[in-house]
Parts: C-alpha cells; structure tokens; sequence
C-alpha cells in the first residue's frame, strides 16, 4: 500500500464538477455563474445574487419583485422557534443556537421530504428569510432585550440592522454590509459546502445538510477567521504597536488570520472592493486607527512574505465599527452562505452519487483475542 498518495485536506483531489462558481485563473476572480463577484457587488443587491446562485441566470424586474416579495413574506419565527431561542443560556455559543433553530425548521416542515428542485428553492428562500431573524433575536435574548420583529419594507441588510439594533445605519454602512454578503455567498467546493454536498449525497434532506454545513463553518480555520483577525486588530490595540506586534508574529511563525487563500494565488480579487466600502464605513465611525494597523500588517505580509490578506482581513473591523458583537461575525456567514450551500445541494441532486472515500489503514495487523487471564498487566 505503500505507493498510494495520501491528500491530506483532500488537498488537490477532484470529487466533481459544478456551474456554481469558479476562481478564473487568468483574470484571478471568483465568479459566480460566470459574473466576476466584484462586478456583482457593484451592480447588483444580495437578493439579486442570492436568485442568480439558484436559477443560473439574474433576475429581471419582474422576477425580482416576485422573488422580493416572497423572501419578506417568510422572515417571522414562528412562536415555537422563538420559545426554543428563549431556552438557551447566555452562555452559549451563537452558532449553536442558529444550527438548532435551524434544525427545527426542517421539523416544521411538513414538505421537508420533498426532494424537487421547487420545493428546495422555497426551502432555501425560507432559511434565507428566517436566519437573519434568528442571529438578530438571539443577539438580543442574551442581551436582556425583546427581539425586534422584521419589517417587510426593508432589503434583507437593512432588516437584519433593524432587528438587530433597532435602527438602519447610513446607507454607506448598509452598503458595505450588504458588499460582504455577496462576497461571502459562495466558494466552490470549501470545508462546510462539501460537508453540506457529502450529506447530501446520502439523499438526506436540505435542512439536514445545512444544518451539518453550519457545523462546519463554526471551525476557527473557516468561518471563524473574521473573528480571529478582528481579535488580532484588539489585541494589538493601537497602530504604534503594530509593527512590532507582526514582527514578533513572523519571528515566532505566529498564525495570523487574514491573510492567504488556498485558491488564490495572486490574491483575493474580493478585497480591493470591500476594502473600498470598509474605509467608508471607517471614515464614517472613527475607524481610522483600524485602518492604520491594518495597513501595517497587510504591508509587512506582502513585502517579506508575499501573501496577500483573504476577504476576512477588511471585513472583520467592518463588521466591528458597525456593532456587531464578534462573536455574531460567523453567524453573518451563515446568513450569506445559506445561498451557495442551498444552491449546491441543489447541484448534488442533480446527478448524485454517495460520497464514500477510502482511507489506507495503518494500524495494528489483524489478531487474536486473547482470555482475561492472559492479557498483560
């Protein structure tokens, strides 16, 4: 067995293909069913990204007011769902509390068998719809206020601000949130969509695979990694101690989050656009000694390394000047992703096949049991 290549990560291993997304090598974007994500994030709202994910093609007027009207429809908990949100201890972490309730909407689901592709679209629209709420509610539970009930005359941004805080921030800060959710929406084949595709491919149902994608993404290597560079920026504290701060890091082979990609090689072609609508956002909060450390960290990286910061680097402090307590920054995720997991699984079913690697065994030989009395002391 001994010349069989192990892929440890599964690292440079193809398992399918897929029309979702794709890194061009070549003009070194990530695209979504063919459209450049910063292109989208210029032109287009979440919502029209979102449709895009999971029909193929952008919405025209028309499907977009239909799409529009049906997502706002869909955004209140039920009264069950909000008793459950209510039972958690402050304690507790919120991407278990959104992977919970998340669960349970699978349960009150009557249709929640129905493999078709329609009936998954309405699903994937309704988690859409209700996680915003749930992440706003549980914000504000642990906090010792009453949620905010959604409103039905806000884009999907503005209402999550406004259940969250009880107010919508200026159209700068709406802006640059609703830049990250696009941004955040979909990446080809990563840790938690492939768990979302894997449990999939057993033909479980879509609230099973999302709630196990959710599981995921709460791993500190993948969704956590805005949290860890907006702890990073604290702990540094203030830009004259920035210098040192990374030279000490890189002496001692420190990991510092934020920067590199395994996709990209030249860079994340997210980060210039949403480093330009984090300065916006920075300008109009105060942020500026954000944006001194960080430049300090990012030129240090890429003169003495060459890597470049991932998409995580400008969100972090983003999401911190807009208030966002940190430990909701993976949660933000979910409510984004929600859009390329569903339209994943989508994809799986299409021409599903039951994932089952191999492994190569490399413990003890096959042996003998032997009686009580003759096992070593």
């Amino acid at each position: 067995m001994s010349d069989i290549e192990i892929h440890k990560g599964l690292m440079g291993v193809y398992v399918d293909t897929s029309k979702v997304s794709k890194v061009v090598q070549e003009t070194n974007s990530l695209t979504y069913r063919g459209y450049a994500v910063q292109d989208l994030a210029e032109n287009c709202s979440f919502e029209e990204v979102a449709y895009l994910l999971w029909h193929g093609e952008l919405p025209n007027k028309s499907e977009l007011l239909d799409f529009l009207k049906l997502e706002r429809s869909m955004r209140d908990l039920s009264d069950e769902a909000m008793t459950i949100l209510r039972q958690f201890p402050a304690s507790a972490h919120p991407m278990d509390t959104l992977r919970t309730v998340v669960s349970f909407l699978g349960v009150q689901d009557e249709n929640w068998e129905d493999p078709s592709f329609d009936a998954n679209v309405r699903k994937s629209i309704a988690m859409l719809s209700k996680i915003p709420t749930i992440i706003a509610a549980d914000f504000r539970l642990r906090n010792g206020q009453e949620p905010i009930a959604p409103r039905d005359d806000l884009s999907l941004a503005e209402n999550f601000f406004y259940m969250y805080f009880g107010k919508v921030p200026e159209a700068a800060v709406v802006k640059c949130f609703d830049t990250s959710l696009i941004f955040y929406a979909e990446h080809g084949f990563n840790a938690s969509t492939f768990t979302g595709r894997a449990i999939t491919s057993t033909l479980s149902d879509i609230y099973s695979s999302v709630t196990g994608a959710i599981g995921s993404l709460k791993g500190p290597l993948h969704g956590g990694a805005n949290e860890a560079v907006m702890h990073t920026l604290l702990e540094i504290g203030s830009p004259e101690k920035a210098q040192a701060w990374i030279d000490d890091a890189m002496a001692n082979k420190k990991l510092v989050m934020g920067f590199g990609h395994r996709v990209y090689k030249d860079g994340d072609s997210r980060v210039p656009y949403m480093t330009k609508v984090f300065h916006e956002v920075a300008n109009l909060r105060d942020g500026q000694k954000w944006l001194e450390i960080s430049k300090i960290l990012e030129d240090t990286f890429v003169s003495k390394k060459g890597i470049h910061p991932n998409l995580d680097f400008p969100v972090g402090p983003a999401y911190y000047l807009m208030g966002f307590d940190i430990p909701v920054f993976t949660p933000i995720f979910v409510m984004s992703r929600i859009t390329g997991w569903t339209a994943h699984i989508m994809e799986q079913l299409e021409d599903n096949k039951l994932m089952r690697p191999l492994n190569v065994y490399n413990g003890m030989e096959q042996r003998e049991v032997k009686p009580l009395e003759q096992r070593a002391a």
